[in-house]
């Protein structure tokens, strides 16, 4: 563990933060409890006079200061994928795009600039009935690729989405989604379940696990792609890439994008594309505006929708604006002199450490 001053918050709008709250204490070893230095209650709605009873007893309890209350915000922010409560988001745009709800999905931010485009619906399907609607497909990334591929399988949303793609609807794979549209996985060390399995074939490449996980930040662009994916030629994107193995192309298959690693600077082509189905490593790559407004625009050109005055939005400068938003209420409703506190006494117990 980090020797690091801790901060505790608990979620109220979920129920029970007094017992998430003490009862985390009383779980924790004497060591780990040192470390807690404060308590945060999140998300209350109302009038925060009415917790002062509880947070005299929390403090009572507990033996340790409680540092602030914050107030339920509306904010579109980064969440942690299993507690997220987008899997239930409908929105009522002209493009329905459908990411497949894997039971180990990773990295769903990688879609959250789609939630900031008026013309689009962005749904997570939860049956392969669903997929019906979709005028594109996402397989996201997963925790454990092997295991939500037999899961696809089992479900039959692996003969829905080979039936879509036949239709000419866009299939898009990322990082572990990109996996499974290959053709073979194999596992020779173990990383998952070992052993190989077919993938759904629809990207003439294999993919095999590595010992070793792949964890850079890349800058790139696609390559000259053609039909639907035609609009992304020559885009450049940032994101970065965290992912067991490696994907090699076999004859039929183009190379997707370019990429350079942002702290080595080494350079090579990644992904795979054919026809209408397209997959990469690289998480992120939805949010340069040209990137999500290509393949939204030329999703809605071949839905037949007059995509003119469709509207994009700079994500990375929206994302600034939320951040700054929850910084500002952060300082209001916080002590922040006692937070700086914990931090100088941090740094000073650290130094102590070293010396």
């Amino acid at each position: 563990l980090v020797d690091a001053p801790v901060l505790l918050v608990g979620d109220i709008d979920r129920g029970g933060v007094f017992a998430q709250l003490l009862g985390t204490l009383m779980l924790l070893t004497d060591a780990e409890r040192e470390r807690v230095k404060g308590l945060i209650i999140n998300k209350f709605r109302g009038d925060k006079t009415i917790l002062d009873p509880g947070i005299i007893m929390l403090e009572e309890r507990g033996r340790i200061p409680v540092c602030g209350v914050l107030p339920y915000m509306k904010l579109s922010l980064d969440d942690e994928d299993s507690l997220t409560t987008r899997f239930t988001r409908k929105g009522n745009g002209a493009v329905t795009i459908a990411v497949v709800r894997l039971p180990r999905i990773s990295n769903i931010s990688d879609f959250t600039v789609f939630e900031q485009i008026d013309d689009v619906n962005l749904i997570y399907v939860n049956r392969p009935k669903e997929l019906e609607q979709a005028d594109m497909v996402i397989l996201p990334g997963s925790k454990n690729t092997t295991e939500d591929l037999l899961y696809l399988k089992r479900q039959g949303y692996d003969h829905d989405i080979k039936a879509l793609a036949a239709k000419g609807i866009p299939v898009v794979g990322i990082c572990g989604g990109y996996q499974m549209l290959g053709e073979t996985l194999s596992d020779p060390y173990g990383v998952e379940a070992g052993g190989s399995m077919r993938g759904m074939g629809l990207l003439p490449m294999d993919t095999v696990f590595a010992e070793k996980k792949t964890r850079t930040q890349v800058n790139g662009r696609f390559l000259e792609m053609d039909q639907e994916f035609e609009t992304l030629s020559n885009v450049e994107f940032t994101g970065y890439e965290i992912h067991m193995g490696e994907s090699r192309r076999k004859d039929g298959a183009t190379a997707s994008t370019f990429t350079c690693d942002s702290v080595t600077g080494t350079e090579k082509t990644e992904g795979t594309f054919r026809k209408n189905v397209c997959g990469t490593y690289v998480h992120g790559i939805f949010d340069k505006e040209d990137v999500a407004m290509g393949l939204v625009r030329a999703v809605g050109e071949k839905k037949g929708i007059d995509v003119s005055d469709m509207a994009g939005v700079d994500f990375a400068a929206f994302k600034e604006t939320q951040y700054n938003i929850l910084a500002s209420e952060l300082r209001k409703h916080l002590d922040m002199t006692r937070i700086y506190e914990i931090l100088e006494e941090g740094i000073e117990t650290e130094g102590e450490a070293q010396e």
